[in-house]
């Protein structure tokens, strides 16, 4: 029997909220974020994949647009990033273009892409793999898609950064690598500083939850 599309929208708004919820509650926990700026949830995306892998890519892209904007109001009420992206005052103001670009691709485009997660649902038989395989795939691919937009819009802070008293091999990177490819490199590093982790405990998490009796009973319905 296949799940309705009453249950289906009612399982995605909780597990939207879910990711929302965490993602908030992981903004209180200092050890998260990263002395730079930026920081890694506990799994907070998870749901959002979730609901790609229960019940489709066309739900999960819903859903995890939903989530992009939701990220972007969160932002503004904690007077965060795009607060000061739109800010002529703040000092990251760059710009009302440059503003709408990283908006863009750092929000809508970088959340939106988590409903993939769902692509191996029907491909492969082993759920837990199959859960998994969409979670390294949809946040690998939000990895590359704020590598893209820290060359474009922050290569420039290259040199600062791995100039950092106690970086390691910082000096040794500024002797040898320049111009655009040390753009490329910063942008690799800083991003994969918060993404990497990401990928690993949310690769973790869904192991277990592909486990979870209603997991397997939805997929069992699709």
């Amino acid at each position: 029997m296949k799940t309705s599309n009453t249950k289906k929208l009612a399982t995605s708004a909780v597990l939207v909220a879910m990711a929302t919820a965490i993602a908030m509650i992981c903004e209180f926990i200092p050890v998260l974020h990263l002395p730079f700026g930026g920081g890694f949830t506990i799994a907070s995306m998870l749901p959002i994949v979730l609901v790609s892998y229960l019940f489709g890519l066309r739900w999960g892209f819903l859903s995890s647009f939903v989530y992009s904007t939701i990220q972007i109001l969160f932002s503004l009420v904690r007077g965060a990033t795009i607060y000061a992206l739109f800010t002529p005052a703040s000092d990251d103001f760059m710009g009302y273009t440059a503003a709408i670009w990283i908006l863009i691709l750092d929000y809508i485009v970088a959340y939106t892409i988590l409903g993939i997660g769902g692509i191996f649902r029907t491909c492969i038989k082993n759920r837990t793999l199959a859960l998994v395989l969409g979670v390294i795939l949809a946040l690998t691919l939000r990895y590359l898609v704020h590598i893209v937009s820290g060359y474009i819009f922050y290569g420039a802070w290259a040199e600062w950064f791995f100039g950092q008293d106690g970086l390691p091999l910082g000096e040794k990177i500024l002797s040898s690598v320049h111009g655009k490819a040390l753009a490329w490199l910063y942008s690799t590093v800083y991003n994969g500083l918060y993404m990497i982790p990401e990928i690993i405990i949310t690769s973790l998490a869904a192991v277990a939850v592909a486990r979870i009796p209603y997991v397997k009973k939805t997929m069992d319905q699709k």
